[in-house]
This record gives C-alpha cells, structure tokens and sequence, in this order.
C-alpha cells in the first residue's frame, strides 16, 4: 500500500496514531501540498528524521514537498491558522539538530526538494536567482556552465540544499575570499509565519531603503519564516589555481605564511586550511591511496589555495613566496601541486579527515572560531584542559584557520568504550567552549545552533542578545509556529 500522493483514509489514520495533530488538520495540509506533495509512507519519512549525526530521533505525522512558493505559503497558512507546529528542512545535512522534528510527533516536516528551478542567471550583473531546494552542486554547475563561479564549497555540497545554507549561513572552504552564504545573497524570497509571501528577489549591491530583512532570515535556521528562493552573486571562473601543502611547526607560524600569500597573490588566497598532525595521522591510517606529504612528520601542515588568471605569473609568485617563508625558517617544508590530480589529492587529505575520525571511535565536535591571533594560545590551553580532565583523549584539530574557525575535535583514549567517551561531551564541550569565548570566539561558527547548543547560546551570550532575539521572533512568529525548540526555547506556547 503507498502514502504518498493522494489522501487516503488508511494513512491519515495511521498518520494521527503517531502524533497529536488533528486528523482534519492533517487532510487539509495534503490538500495544501497537491499531488504527490506529501508523504506519511514510513520508509520515505524515515531519513528525513534523523540527524546526520544521528544523535537526534524525530517523529512527524506528515512530511510535506511542495513544489511551489504558492504551495509552501498555503501549507504554512493552514499551519498558522490551526496552530500546527512546522519544522522546515534542505538536504538534512545539518550537524545540530536544527532540521529534525520532535520526537513527540506534534510538528509537521517541510522538504523543499521539489523546489530545485534555476528560475534566471544574468551574466552581466553575475548572478543566479535559484530555488531553495536547488542542491549546492546543482548551482554552482548551472554558474560554471556559464562560465562564472558560485563559490560556496561544502563537503556537503552534492545533497545540501541552498535554503538549508541560507537558513545556517553556511561557511565551508572558501570563505577567506568570498565570505558566508551571508555575504553571497543579494536577495530572498520567503514565506513568513502567517503565510504571506515577502518577495525580496533584488539583485541589487546597494539598497540602503531601512531594515535588511533577507539577513534576518539568513541564519535564523527556519525560526522566522521559510526560505523558498534566493538571487545569489556570481564570480569570473578562475583560470588558475595554485594549489600547495605547507608545514608548519605551530599555529603562529602558519598565520606568517598565511599573511605572506595574502600579500604575494595580491589577496587572491581563496582558500587556508590547517590540518593537525593527528588529523593526518588518521587520514593516513583509514583513507586508502593517500600518502604522507611530506618526509617527515610536521606538528600542523597547510592547505593553501591561490586563484587567478591564465597568464597572470600567480604561479610563480606563489613559489617565491614560499622559497622565502622556508629560507626564513617560517615554514618548515612546501610542496606545490604541479597538476589538477596532484591539487586533488591534496585536497583529499583535507576532505577525508572526518571519515577517518569516525573510523578512530567515538568523537566529540566542537565548531568553535577565535580571533586567527589567538589560535595558538587557545590550541595550547585547550589541549592541556581537555587531556587533564580525561587522560588519553586525543584532540583531532582541523579547519578554516584564514576565519579563525576551528573544528576541534576530540578523539576517544585508545581502548575506551566508545558510548562512555560520547556521555562525556557535555563536560567536555563546556571546557572547550570556556575557553573559545575566553579568547574572544565563538561557540558555533558555522554550523548554527540547532538543538544542539541551545543550553550553551542562553549560558554564553549577554542577556541582551537573549532579549532582542526573542523579541524578533515574538515579533515575526508570535504563535511560535516556527521549527519550535530549534535556537531558542520556547516563546511561544502553540494551542489548540
């Protein structure tokens, strides 16, 4: 028997068994949707409710997949008119829980999937106006197609969606050149929390014209409204990129070569990030065909990326600034891609870093930023808390050091139980939180807060910043309808 599609008596009965949500609010949401616009099918709902890193256990009696703005907006109008609970999500790639619904099954689940047009690219202005649904990937081929670059890279980036990395202000690997999600939005549509939908599609760099919502929305993890479309900016396609590995035997030390290549590539470094020697360690061990980069083995290696025109000599200026970083003691050793498979397997060791942390046991996560000249205190301090509050466990560093986001990460001691290791993450997260915003960082620097850190946002930010984003979202979503329990606790209670 299928569920999806068409309303059926049998699966709106077996729907309502699972939550609170009347049965007549849950036919009206399937009319909402139309045609093959819902699901209550288990094995498709299934992994649209668990996190991705399984941590977090949802329930829903309806998944909704829309596959227009109109759509979306009449399915959040009934939502707003009937009190119903709805949790928006992209390509559930997400590390904080902030796309999985409660497990008390009270919420309805959104997936924009069916929403992937590239609705118009204007190669003059450089921009590309996409739906919300479009996979990162999908978007930066239709940008490459036409011969200009997106440059938000992810390792996600074959299943997220672009709404999900509006809505977390995503970050990932080129943020150094080109900033977050948050700098590469010209304009959003979305539909707010009593259905209405704002049209903010303006592919405009200036427009000075009062308070700019679109960046209201843009990291507000669905709280405020649901993205549905967005006008992105688009760069010239490089012609050329150098690609190079350096050592390093502290985090100082790779802040001066940073500096360097800012200054010898005329600030076209695009990409800088850093990998612990246990990092690599790891990706030695679990990732097959890789090879240590070096003869020796180096406390911290360099990822470094340059891009620039065909011609230009950017090739040679980054070699010459590396000769003279080496000659000055700065850098340890350098190794410079002399091909596109060579860059490749650079970044490979870069990549795999997660996948062979897994392989290590049981890891701890933390995404914190600090300020690039306080890294390597924080590194030094960091390590010895966390090693003298359990003995053995080993920290697996790794990350964006050009914004000073770092994911620190931690290892379980060698032979420990991995599910003893993980019931210690809240001890051992409070540590290395302290100690981020201590030196002036941040506890999430692109990740978002989710469920995840909603304890740890209330415990590190002013009471202040509390009261003026809760009264946002009082103001924008006062039934609270909004991806509840998700950021910020309730502000809200919905009632029936």
């Amino acid at each position: 028997m299928t569920t999806t599609g068409q309303p059926s008596s049998t699966a709106s009965g077996a729907a309502q068994a699972i939550g609170r949500i009347p049965n007549s609010v849950l036919e009206r949401l399937k009319a909402a949707a139309g045609p093959n616009g819902w699901s209550t099918d288990p094995a498709r709902l299934a992994p649209h409710l668990l996190d991705q890193r399984r941590r977090y256990q949802g329930a829903t009696p309806l998944l909704l997949l829309p596959d227009s703005t109109e759509a979306v907006a009449a399915i959040v109008r009934v939502c707003a008119e009937t009190r119903t609970a709805i949790v928006p999500q992209g390509g559930n790639t997400g590390l904080v829980g902030g796309a999985t619904p409660s497990p008390a099954g009270d919420a309805v689940l959104i997936n924009l999937g069916r929403m992937n047009r590239v609705r118009g690219l204007d190669r003059e202005a450089a921009t590309i106006t996409v739906e919300a649904g479009c996979v990162l990937a999908a978007v930066q081929k239709a940008a490459a197609d036409a011969g200009l670059l997106f440059p938000l890279s992810l390792g996600a980036e074959g299943s997220c969606q672009i709404g999900g990395n509006l809505a977390t202000n995503a970050g990932g690997l080129q943020v150094l050149r080109y900033g977050t999600a948050r700098a590469l939005t010209l304009g959003l549509e979305a539909v707010l929390p009593d259905g209405r939908v704002w049209n903010g599609l303006r592919g405009l760099m200036k427009d000075n014209t009062g308070y700019d919502l679109k960046q209201l929305l843009i990291g507000s993890e669905g709280t405020l409204g649901i993205i549905t479309a967005a006008v992105l900016r688009l760069f010239p396609l490089p012609e050329q990129r150098v690609t190079a590995l350096v050592a390093v035997n502290d985090v100082t030390s790779a802040l001066g070569v940073m500096a360097t290549l800012r200054a010898a590539s005329g600030d076209r470094l695009s990409a800088c990030e850093i990998i612990s020697a246990r990092a690599l360690e790891f990706v030695m061990r679990h990732t097959r065909g890789t090879k240590p980069p070096f003869s020796d083995l180096h406390p911290w290696v360099l990822l470094v990326e340059c891009e620039g025109g065909a011609g230009d000599g950017l090739g040679a200026a980054v070699e010459t600034a590396l000769a003279d970083l080496l000659e000055r003691a700065v850098a340890a050793d350098a190794v410079v891609a002399q091909s596109t498979a060579q860059a490749q397997a650079m970044w490979r060791l870069r990549e795999t870093i997660p996948q062979a942390q897994t392989a290590e046991g049981g890891s701890i996560k933390h995404d914190i930023s600090v300020p690039p000249a306080r890294a390597q205190e924080f590194m030094r301090t960091a390590e010895a808390a966390v090693t003298q509050a359990l003995a053995g466990v080993r920290v697996c560093a790794f990350g964006h050091l050009g914004d000073g986001n770092i994911h620190y990460n931690l290892s379980q001691p060698v032979g420990m139980d991995p599910q003893k290791f993980l019931g210690e993450w809240d001890r051992l997260a409070r540590i290395v939180h302290d100690l981020a915003v201590a030196a002036g960082g941040s506890i999430s620097a692109e990740h978002g807060i989710g469920q995840a850190k909603r304890d740890d946002l209330v415990r590190y930010k002013p009471a202040v910043e509390i009261d003026l984003m809760r009264a946002v979202k009082l103001a924008i979503d006062p039934l609270g309808i909004m991806n509840p329990g998700k950021m910020l606790y309730a502000v809200a209670v919905p009632a029936r």
